[in-house]
This record gives structure tokens, sequence and C-alpha cells, in this order.
């Protein structure tokens, strides 16, 4: 992370200074005055929020409980308090923005036991930590985070750690589970939103939410225990299942700060897509030199069972097949290829299959300039680690796809980091997958190039309900506010509600091409899988030259017209070069966009792909059409049922 400008800081080292409603209340605005927070000493400590003038939070409780009986809850004697103002722009390594203004105002209560709280209010929204001044052994037992809401709002709760699709429920209303993984959006009647995450996780469990189910309308922040015994199980035993926990969430070590818990206000759906608070309030970042971490495109093999056509050898697990699949990355400027299950024993990574030439095929990848990424189970990667990844970096393979952890307690977030920290000095890039939501550690450690985390088209594989448009429209708005998202799409087969049918090896999305090909600029994935087999790419040229040639990370976003749950609109920019994608749920749909993001007084060559005439019928049917716009155009989208439209914007040289 560099730093280009610091414009302004200023304390207040004292509390009689501050602006206060009473004597134990202390009031921090947002920068541009929308958000005020209302932190309260009363008998115990909590926080109120109101935007634009509306109270939407009441009072909210805070506080920590340690297994030797302290508590951190605002109880002790406030010993000293102040008040700071940030405003600087950042250069982030990658992301959605090539540059981002931090501007937020801060403040900290100090208590007597060695703790403080600290209070930010940025224009994205609202946040608050823990910290300790303690040097010894800690053992967290529970901490109380608690949202009380102005209204029994309606609440996105996502029933599964990572991988489901979105359950809209009003917050009286408990349904089973009782469980949302966060990030969670609310919906108030006035359509705000409002979105509640953490950043900042580690040496720590992530935080789930639970509904009170009472007339409070209140969400109680929850913790995992930490394990106490594990056994294998899952699927293929890939997993290790929890079997028994300790009843503690976290062993930890001061002095150090806690996660920041965050809650984020947009009255705009499209809005959602550019606020960035989950990052800023990320730690920065620990790896010194970052000029090998190299974001960009994977030709993926899994999805697609490598089911290459039209060659003259047999297909499957083996080095033909993988050096055709590098051939075609070299040829279309794809940086990556991915071998996933196969290469390996599962469970002993330094036993090699002998399907593959691996020094053979890793000597072609690099005379081909292709990287390649592995995939392995989690735990057999952290039993296996130090000869495991010195292994990797002696062979000179670029990244790891890691799966299957499927748990959010502090030993599976140390594992995470941990890895990171190996991996980052072997020159590793990392993909979780099977993992919890993504919560800040991608700022901290950049070579932590993407997550899953998210019902993605890997669901067409092998779930009867498979992967729908209307989950594809509502995850860009939640899923997403934590962070990158890889969804893994490219389907080259691609049918409509009534035709779609689950194959396990013969893979198809349901929706339309364009509905597919929108994602590539929709979705934020520094790492972006195309999930087809090279050959179904290659039967379409012009379509597989347009795909190669989205970026996978920006130097700017324009949200546009965008509804959760309905459609998405976005732009966003690389160089000169803007790029649009839509994308709508199984109601066919048009919409209106004035290209007011295009730079003025320029013309650009507008390469648009859009749902075909046929394309409710036959889900691969496109059209592709070339035209000449520039800024204040108004440009009509038109999408089939579970449709898409993208387009590239390129500059006209004068």
């Amino acid at each position: 992370m560099r730093y280009l400008i610091s414009t302004f800081v200023f304390i207040m080292l004292f509390t009689g200074q501050m602006k206060s409603a009473t004597a134990k209340d202390f009031i921090l605005e947002s920068p541009d005055k929308k958000l005020k927070a209302t932190v309260t000493i009363n008998g115990g400590l909590s926080y109120s929020l109101a935007y634009m003038g509306k109270v939407y939070l009441l009072p909210s409780a805070i506080g920590m409980t340690l297994a030797d009986g302290k508590v951190w809850d605002g109880k002790s004697k406030l010993i000293r308090s102040g008040t700071s103002q940030t405003d600087r722009i950042l250069q982030p390594l990658y992301g959605i923005r090539a540059k981002l203004r931090e501007h937020y105002k801060e403040l900290i209560l100090e208590f007597s036991g060695d703790y403080s709280v600290i209070f930010r209010v940025y224009n994205e929204g609202f946040a608050y930590r823990f910290r300790t001044s303690l040097k010894d052994s800690l053992v967290l037992k529970s901490e109380q985070s608690e949202f009380r809401f102005n209204g029994d709002y309606q609440c996105y709760f996502h029933p599964a750690l990572s991988e489901a699709d979105y359950r809209l429920n009003k917050l009286s209303e408990v349904q089973q589970p009782n469980y949302s993984s966060m990030p969670l959006l609310l919906k108030t009647p006035d359509e705000l939103n409002i979105m509640i995450h953490e950043s900042d996780v580690m040496d720590y469990p992530c935080m789930s939410l639970s509904s009170s189910g009472t007339t409070e309308n209140r969400l109680m922040g929850n913790h995992a225990a930490y394990p106490k015994r594990v056994e294998k199980g899952g699927h293929a035993n890939f997993n290790l299942l929890v079997k028994e926990r300790e009843d503690h969430i976290a062993r930890t070590k001061g002095p150090r700060s806690f996660p920041w818990r965050l809650i984020s206000f947009e009255k705009e759906d499209g809005k959602i897509l550019a606020n960035q608070l989950v990052y800023l309030l990320a730690a920065t970042s620990v790896i010194k030199e970052t000029a090998w971490i190299k974001p960009g495109k994977v030709a993926w093999d899994w999805w697609n069972a490598l089911n290459l056509s039209g060659v003259d050898f047999k297909t499957g697990f083996n080095t033909e097949t993988y050096k055709y699949f590098i051939d075609f990355a070299a040829r279309n400027g794809i940086e990556y290829i991915n071998l996933d299950e196969g290469w390996s024993d599962q469970f002993d990574l330094m036993k090699i299959t002998d399907k593959l030439d691996m020094p053979e095929l890793i000597r072609y990848a690099k005379e081909k300039k292709v990287g390649i990424i592995l995939w392995c189970v989690w735990y057999t990667l952290d039993r296996q680690m130090i000869p495991a990844l010195d292994q990797f970096e002696k062979w000179g393979i670029n990244g790891l796809k890691v799966d299957f952890m499927d748990r959010d307690d502090q030993v599976v977030v140390n594992f995470q980091e941990r890895l990171l920290k190996e991996a980052a000095s072997r020159k590793l890039l990392v993909n979780y997958h099977g993992a919890y939501h993504p919560n800040g550690m991608e700022r901290t450690y950049p070579n932590y190039i993407n997550t899953e985390g998210v019902k993605g088209l890997e669901w067409n594989k092998f779930d009867a309900g498979g992967t729908l448009p209307q989950t594809d429209v509502t995850i860009p708005f939640i899923r997403m506010f934590a962070g990158a998202m890889d969804y893994t799409p490219g389907a080259m087969q691609n049918y409509n509600k009534a035709d779609w049918k689950q194959i396990f090896d013969r893979p198809m999305s349901q929706g339309t091409r364009c509905h597919q090909l929108a994602m590539y600029t929709v979705y934020y994935a520094p790492l972006q899988m195309l999930a087809d087999a090279p050959t179904a790419y290659e039967k379409e040229p012009e379509y597989l030259k347009y795909l190669s040639g989205i970026p996978t990370v920006w130097d700017d976003i324009f949200p546009l017209n965008s509804k959760i749950g309905e459609y998405v609109c976005v732009a966003r920019k690389k160089d000169k070069t803007w790029f649009m994608g839509a994308m709508t749920n199984w109601s066919p749909r048009t919409l209106n966009v004035n290209l007011d993001f295009l730079d003025p007084d320029q013309s650009y060559q507008a390469e648009i792909f859009m749902d075909g005439p046929n394309a409710e019928r036959v889900g691969s049917d496109y059209r592709r059409v070339v035209k000449t716009v520039k800024k204040g155009d108004e440009i009509k989208l038109e999408m089939a049922a579970g449709g898409g439209w993208s387009a590239r914007f390129s500059l006209i040289n004068k």
C-alpha cells in the first residue's frame, strides 16, 4: 500500500473539548455529515446510528468477556478520550480503483482495565473495535455485538457459512437455521440499504448473526467456539469436522486490536458495488516486495471435466490434455492454468500421480510463459505445509487453490494467515475455496488473490436446482461487498429455465451466454476463471477475443441502474478503456442507460455483445454490434429472461 497524500490530521487528547450531547454521550459525524454515531457510556457501552437525520440503529450494547472473569463493557473508569480526523489517498496494489480516498473521523475511549474502544465514521459507514494493552496470553470467552434496529426491517439472511441462496425475511420472522454468515444486508421501508460485516479478522474467529426473534428487532453477533476435537469427514473426507468445542472463542496474546465490526449505509442499490469500507478498515500490507503478484485469468479444468473436442488425442487427466490448456492460455493472453483434484494424492501432496509428467508440464508452461495453479485439500497442506511449499517453489508453481476449510473458527482463520505468510515468502498466490467470506485479510496479504464463498457456477454440476439468475443478481450487492468473489463464470452451454438440467460431466448454465459474459465485468475477481473447455471457446473466435481482453482488476468504477435480486449494471475502467456489464434475473428487461461515465470530448467505439433474438429459447444466441458513442449518449440494453449485456468502449484516436 502506498500513500500518495496525507492532507489533514487533527487530534484532541482530552474529553473537555469534545462535542457531546450529555456528559457521557460522544457524537461522531461522517465527513459528509450524513451519518451520525452516538456513543453512550451509561452503565455499559453502546452506540446508536442516524443516517440523513433518521435513526436506524437504536442503542446497541457491545463488550468482551475474558475467561478469567474480566469484562470490557464500558463499566470501568473512563481514563481518557480523543478524536482525530484522517484524510488521505491510497493507491492499492490492485482492486476496483487505482486510487481510493480514506477519510474518516475517529473516537478513542480508553478505560481502566487495560482496554480501549475505537470508533470510526466514514462516508461509507461506521465501525468499532476493541483494543487491549495487556501483554499476556488472553482467553476470550465471548463477545457481545448487538444490532438493535428502529423497525422490523427486511433481512437477506445467508443461512450457510459460504455457499447458499439468500433468504429474505423480516427481523421478527425467525426461520431455521437462525443463522447468517456475513455480510448481511437489511432493507428498510424507505429503501435504505444497511450492510453488516467485519474487517481485519486475525487470530480470532469470524462473526455470524442470528435474530432475537422478539419485538426488539435485534440481531446478535455469534462466534464459533474454539475446536476441542475434530474428525475427518464431509465430502471424500476432505473436511475436518468439529465434534467437540471448548467453552471459549479465542486464545490469543496482547497487546493487540480485535476485529472491526462495521455497518454501512447506501441509499442506492448500485452504489453498494463501489463501497470499500471493508478494505479501508483492513490492516495494510505486510508484504514488502509485490512485483510478483500478478492478477489474471485462469483456464480452469474441473468444471468442464476436461471435455476437449476436435483434438487427435484421448482427453482426460493426462499430460497432452494439460498441454492443450497451456497452448490455449498462451494463444489468448490467459495468465494461468489450474490443475484441480487429481494431480497428487489428496492426502499426500508429495505423492504425484503417474498420469501426469509433472516436470515436463512445468517445463512446457514456463516455455509458453503460462503460470500453473495447484488445487489441494486444506488440512493436507496444513500438515505438509513447509515441505510442500518448498517443493512448489522449486518447481516454479505460481499459486495454490486451497479447498474444503468450511469453518470460520480461530483455528481456520489462523491457518489461512499462516499459509499466506509462508506462500508469500515463496512468491505463491492463494485462492481459497470452501472458505468463509473475505473480511480484509486480502489487503494485508495481497497474494490472497481471490475467495470463493459464493454459490457459484459449480452448483450447476452437482445440484438439482443449480445456480439461478436471481442469485447471480443478488450476490454483487451482498457477498461482493465483502471483497473479491470467485464465482468461476464462463459457461458456453447456456439454457433457459425449462430446458436446463444438471449433468455433472457435461455441465450447463442457467440463463444466456451474455449473462455469463457480463459476469466478467460485473463480478470483481482478481483471479478470474474461464470455466469451460478451451475448444468450446475456440469455436467462437470473436467471442473468445472479447472475453480474453476483459481485465480482472480496475482503475475506476461507475455503478449504474441496479436493483438487488432483479438486475445489476455497472461500468468499470482500465487505463483509457471502459467496460460495462448488465445482468437480469428470469424476467426479461430493458434498461435505458446514459453513458455519463465516458470521458468528455471523446469518441468511443462500442463493441457490444447482447442477447440474440432467440436467446430465450436458445441461451447461446447472441449478437455482436459495433457503433460509435460519446459521453451523454443514451443506450438501450435489452436482455432476455436470465439474460445479460456486455460492452467495451475504446477511445477512437483523432
